[in-house]
């Protein structure tokens, strides 16, 4: 076969279209939107657009932290006297700006030796705990990964 009849052939048969290449991760955006996100749960997600998401992150921290400081639960601080301690603290920081909410609200001290005081600490450290996913998300989200 001629080179020319070999060019005619390529040129008849259609050639898959090539897709184009995905655009780069936005590393600094997404990570600025994530630091976002702890600070006020549901900003990550209301800064791009997935106005759902974000009041349901708004709420639902809003409301665990509500809850948690009415039923009288332990707001950790800092200078933790153990590990459970610290950890409660990172927990409890995770709601990023609603945890000095929190502390603010807490005007009776805690009663973690009731029933009541003991579940407000759990719906606390919840609290945070779901904000620091949601923020995750918005980070995953900012990036391309997550819808």
């Amino acid at each position: 076969m001629s080179e020319e009849t070999s060019q005619a052939v390529q040129e008849a048969v259609p050639q898959p279209e090539v897709a184009p290449a995905p655009k780069a991760p936005r590393e600094g955006l997404a990570l600025g939107l994530a630091v976002a996100a702890w600070i006020l749960p549901g900003l990550g997600h209301a800064l791009q657009r997935m106005w759902g998401r974000a009041l349901v992150v708004f709420v639902g921290v809003g409301l665990l932290v509500v809850v948690g400081v009415s039923m009288r639960g332990n707001i950790f601080v800092s200078r933790g006297n153990d590990a459970f301690d610290t950890l409660g603290y990172l927990a409890d920081l995770g709601t990023g700006s609603f945890y000095f909410v929190a502390r603010g609200m807490e005007r009776g001290g805690t009663d973690v030796s009731h029933a009541n005081g003991d579940y407000g600490t759990r719906f606390l450290a919840t609290a945070g705990v779901l904000n620091l996913l949601a923020a995750l998300h918005a980070y995953e989200a900012a990036r391309g990964r997550k819808a």
